[in-house]
């Protein structure tokens, strides 16, 4: 079974593997994401992804190396980690009661032999209307200010989110039919990646 290397500090990102049968090593990359650009927000999370995943896939033998990074697009403009209470609280008033799409871009580096695939996968999020008081309540929790767009799905930011289109696991940081078809696409099918328990 191949070594899977997941070069994220994420800890959503590392339940959602963890739940789905694996078992990897977290390698955080140390890139500095401020130095990545690109000319779209879908174009900019695959960047990160490949940026990510290369520098890791570097430090590591014969593994497979998962990068990802995702950014939340409302109005055109990316929102990342807030940087401030203020600003997260900013983030929020604005977004009552509109649509955002999340978008998380997936590299696969098989370190081996250098290979690398990406993909983008972006989720319609429907944002509801909390009040200013649910908003600083929130905001007072300190979940919001480690996470992309200031909000989760699985925590408590889903209490202000009415909907979404497409897949759950996308807005968490990870979705695991696009790491799927990655895998497929470095030659490596996913009977090879799970446990033998879970291959039956």
């Amino acid at each position: 079974m191949p070594n899977i290397v997941l070069a994220s500090a994420s800890p959503a990102r590392l339940q959602i593997l963890r739940r789905a049968g694996l078992d990897p090593e977290v390698v955080v990359s140390g890139v500095d994401e401020d130095a990545v650009t690109a000319d779209s927000v879908a174009s900019l999370v695959v960047e990160l992804a490949r940026a990510k995943a290369t520098a890791v896939a570097a430090t590591v033998d014969r593994a497979l190396v998962v990068g990802c990074d995702s950014l939340l697009e409302l109005g055109g403009r990316p929102f990342g980690k807030p940087r401030s209470a203020e600003e997260a609280a900013a983030w929020w008033r604005a977004r009552r009661g509109r649509t955002g799409t999340l978008h998380t871009g997936h590299c696969v580096v098989d370190a081996a032999t250098g290979a690398a695939v990406t993909a983008t996968a972006s989720t319609d999020v429907r944002f509801g209307s909390p009040t200013d008081d649910e908003i600083a309540a929130y905001i007072g929790t300190g979940e919001p200010l480690q996470v992309a767009g200031a909000f989760t799905l699985e925590g408590l930011g889903a209490w202000f989110v009415e909907g979404i289109d497409g897949d759950a696991g996308n807005v968490m940081g990870l979705s695991l039919p696009v790491l799927h078809r990655l895998l497929g696409s470095v030659g490596v099918p996913l009977t090879e990646v799970w446990p033998a328990s879970a291959a039956g």
